[in-house]
């Protein structure tokens, strides 16, 4: 999701400054002035009104972990949760930039600590049609709650949205649960359970891998791609199942009904979208799943897949790429999933940077924002805003929707002031 040493070094030479500066607009908030740009994850544009919840299927590493977003009712007194769900998210920011733990904690803490997602948490579900489904896998260093703004734009407009939180080590952190014997539950000396499980089950946290000394990356990458890929079909599994009204096991105990879900999914309209790793976790889980009807691959690093399964893929895909991010050979890898037969779309939205896409984006002020390669030269809501409004329009075409995301159709061909169809990287003949 980030570069690593170089900005991290950047950010701890002007950290002084950069502290100061952000007290400064914070001061500026919490008195009521003016004097500063709002700062905040965009709310969702749809008919909608946005809910979410969190899910784990099995405590193991080798179940799956996602948040939902939905369609919800509007409730007196519902919360948005957190945008950084607990410290130990800080800690694998930390730890993935190489920065200090204690000194970056604070910081992340108090640049970002106070933001919330934009959806209401364990709202009830309310939806009066079935609702498209939707597999959202996160970037290299990211984890399930990054991209809320994408995800709750697309459950605004109807969609029922599983945001992936990856267990391959390539998040930044997350965690499962391990399960205490006997003897040790009530015992002192062993980690105490977290209110959101079990007595017998003890929180354990799984924290960003980087590459070893002389590691090859590419071995590490596409085992990890594939782990990817099967978290998200293992999620929309389970999606599935709740659909069908089986009875689930929510390890993480919320407040949310699932069994209000029942039924309210239209399994014939199912997609998966992505952001860089995440984008090349899309074409993997394409060709491993048939049931994914199309993908949206978002600025894609399309480093970790195999050549071989590019010719596998049949399901529609759409690229939609930044202007600064993107490489010849990144984009000759993209170019040979082109087919006479299949759709295959790109556009690259001008003014952007590989972190346009995240929320990280919306949360800082200009000169942070450039100085850590979270913001380019477009406004961000108006990036966001192209990308989502493109993604829909995409998704009508594809999974044959009934909706008036067709509006935005010109934007899949890159029909707008701030939009290049295909791409500006010039690639050379040979190398497609």
């Amino acid at each position: 999701m980030f570069s690593n040493g170089g900005l991290a070094q950047l950010l701890l030479k002007r950290i002084h400054d950069w502290a100061r500066t952000e007290y400064n607009r914070y001061q500026c908030v919490a008195m009521g002035n003016t004097c500063s740009n709002n700062l905040g994850i965009p709310p969702a544009k749809g008919p909608n009104a946005v809910g979410c919840t969190d899910f784990m299927m099995d405590h193991r590493i080798q179940g799956c972990f996602f948040r939902l977003y939905y369609p919800c009712q509007e409730t007196d007194g519902a919360e948005k949760p957190d945008w950084i769900p607990c410290r130990e998210y800080f800690n694998g920011l930390a730890d993935f930039m190489k920065m200090n733990r204690t000194l970056s904690e604070r910081i992340f803490n108090y640049l970002f600590g106070s933001f919330k997602i934009p959806a209401y948490m364990d709202a009830p579900f309310k939806s009066n049609v079935k609702c498209p489904v939707i597999i959202f896998s996160h970037g290299l260093g990211a984890f399930r709650t990054l991209y809320s703004a994408i995800c709750a734009e697309l459950a605004s407009h109807g969609f029922i949205v599983a945001s992936v939180e990856h267990r391959d080590q390539s998040a930044s952190a997350t965690y499962y649960f391990w399960e205490k014997t006997e003897s040790e539950v009530g015992n002192e000396n062993f980690p105490q359970p977290t209110a959101l499980a079990p007595d017998n089950l003890v929180k354990k946290w799984m924290y960003y891998r980087p590459l070893l000394h002389g590691e090859s990356e590419f071995p590490l990458r596409n085992e990890q791609v594939k782990v990817r890929a099967d978290e998200c079909i293992r999620a929309l599994d389970k999606l599935i199942e709740i659909n069908s009204g089986v009875e689930v096991q929510n390890v993480l105990q919320t407040q949310f009904d699932w069994t209000t879900l029942e039924n309210s999914m239209d399994l014939c309209r199912i997609a998966a979208v992505g952001h860089s790793f995440g984008g090349a976790t899309v074409i993997e889980a394409l060709c491993k799943e048939v049931k994914f009807k199309c993908g949206v691959a978002l600025d894609s690093w399309m480093f970790p897949l195999d050549d071989e399964i590019f010719p596998r893929v049949k399901q529609p895909i759409f690229f939609i790429n930044s202007e600064k991010f993107q490489w010849a050979g990144n984009i000759s890898r993209m170019r040979k999933l082109d087919s006479a037969l299949i759709p295959r779309k790109m556009i690259t939205i001008k003014g952007t940077v590989h972190q346009s896409f995240p929320d990280f984006t919306f949360l800082t002020g200009n000169w942070i924002g450039k100085l850590m390669k979270l913001k380019g030269e477009i406004d961000p809501e108006l990036a966001i805003d192209l990308c989502n409004k493109a993604t829909l329009a995409f998704l009508q075409r594809h999974l044959g929707l009934e909706k008036n995301f067709n509006q935005w159709d010109p934007l899949i061909d890159g029909k707008d002031e701030n939009l290049i169809p295909g791409t500006n990287i010039m690639i050379p003949h040979s190398a497609i």
